[in-house]
């Protein structure tokens, strides 16, 4: 049996498909319905302003009850190589929760940690920003797999500093 490894970015877009077509039927759906509905011109009105006022509800208390305090937060993480113990620093900018800008520094001490941080410091934007710090769990970036051991504590670092 082959297996084949799935990044998170592939199934973040996956789930993005799979809301998109979702929201596309539900949209054809309530066309249909409106159509079906045009003898009482009033009553859809009705239902358009009771509609958009519960999405604005639920949108306003996302947004007020984010746990995290807006900011720019900045941890150190370490992890265990075959070699050596590596430290890199990880600096988050965090807007409503979500991770807006992200900066990791290292300091390798090998040579081979020099490679894989460096990798993992030129793809890890592209895995973190806009997704919610409570989300954040990176496995493997760049390929490089023992660096995100040491961003994954950073980020529970930050969280803990970033708490509301």
């Amino acid at each position: 049996m082959i297996t084949q490894a799935v990044t998170p970015s592939v199934r973040k877009g996956a789930a993005v498909a799979g809301i998109a077509g979702l929201l596309v039927l539900a949209g054809c759906s309530g066309a249909t319905d409106a159509e079906d509905a045009t003898t009482d011109s009033a009553a859809t009105s009705e239902s358009t302003t009771t509609d958009s006022n519960s999405t604005s509800d639920s949108s306003s208390t996302a947004s007020d009850s984010s746990e995290y305090a807006d900011g720019t937060y900045t941890a150190d993480g370490s992890y265990q190589t075959p070699e050596t113990v590596e430290q890199i620093s990880v600096t988050l900018t965090l807007e409503d929760g979500v991770v807006t800008d992200v900066e990791v520094t290292g300091d390798p001490q090998a040579r081979e940690s020099e490679q894989y941080q460096g990798q993992f410091i030129a793809g890890i934007a592209d895995e973190v920003v806009g997704v919610a710090l409570d989300d954040l769990n990176v496995s493997r970036v760049a390929g490089s797999s023992l660096t995100s051991g040491g961003f994954n504590a950073a980020v529970e670092d930050i969280k803990d500093q970033a708490a509301a």
